[in-house]
């Protein structure tokens, strides 16, 4: 393998990208645990608003996240084309609530432009670029950043 090939290989990620509305994000691959139909939520009584309650995944009790509402998107209203991406955030696993899985990206960090300067904080705290692939924006989420600490301990 030639050197500069072994650079862009090991200089690169994969990002599983996925679509809220009419909006593209896309968060890192190795915090993906597996990717599935939507199943109605138990709800959870004084949990946060963005939590939807929970479901039995293999015996464990998973929190569903709407990520939509999360994001500050409005309410999904789920139907049987939504999924949820089953995904690790820090040492919890949480099921995030999306319309549609779009693609899987390989990208380097030449691919990612900064989020822009009239960003909120809030947004600050969670995206970390975006990323323009054919004609595409899509916003690179920091999944840590969406939940802090004390939030996905609610969740």
């Amino acid at each position: 393998m030639s050197y500069a090939i072994k650079n862009l290989v090991q200089g690169s990620r994969e990002l599983i990208a996925f679509r809220i509305g009419d909006q593209e994000f896309c968060v890192n691959i190795m915090s993906v645990r597996e990717i599935r139909g939507w199943t109605q939520a138990t709800p959870l009584p004084h949990a946060p608003p963005f939590v939807m309650g929970v479901i039995n995944l293999r015996g464990a009790v998973l929190p569903i996240v709407d990520l939509s509402f999360r994001l500050g998107l409005g309410q999904a209203e789920p139907t049987a084309r939504h999924v949820i991406i089953v995904a690790q955030v820090r040492n919890k696993t949480v099921g995030l609530l999306v319309e549609a899985v779009s693609d899987i990206l390989t990208v380097t960090d030449e691919n990612i432009q900064p989020t822009p300067e009239i960003s909120t904080d809030h947004e600050k705290q969670y995206a970390r670029g975006i990323l323009a692939i054919d004609k595409r924006m899509i916003c690179l989420i920091e999944l840590e950043g969406l939940f802090p600490e004390t939030e996905s301990e609610a969740a």
